[in-house]
């Protein structure tokens, strides 16, 4: 028996939840990009960075090769950067409607209470 697309849509969310993945993907959205490139960018140790490569691979998120001893990793799909793309615009709309938001109740604090402390 399968498991239901919103099951495994609810999975992919949650391989793409951590942070240091997040920006892996981001570097990688570029171009590839070899893990000593990748290390100070992430700003994780070198053993966390391969653990969450390990995550993203098993995920079919990324691909490696090794050239010598170097080795590069690439995004599997250019729909991995669109998503990340369309994310940025759904953050940047919704702290936009914050930022409405927040500037709407400072118009409507009445004068008595913005001077109290």
């Amino acid at each position: 028996m399968s498991r239901p697309l919103y099951q495994l849509k609810a999975d992919f969310f949650k391989t793409l939840g951590h942070p240091a993945r997040i920006r892996v993907l981001e570097l990688l959205s570029d171009r590839e990009h070899s893990v000593g490139e990748m290390l100070p960018e992430v700003g994780i140790e070198p053993a966390h960075l391969s653990q969450q490569l390990a995550v993203l691979r098993r995920a079919n998120l990324v691909v490696s090769r090794k050239e010598g001893s170097t080795v590069y990793y690439a995004l599997t799909s250019p729909h991995v950067a669109e998503l990340l793309t369309a994310a940025r615009r759904i953050l940047s709309e919704v702290l936009a409607g914050q930022a409405d938001l927040l500037r709407d109740l400072h118009a409507t604090v009445p004068a008595a209470s913005a001077t109290s402390p």
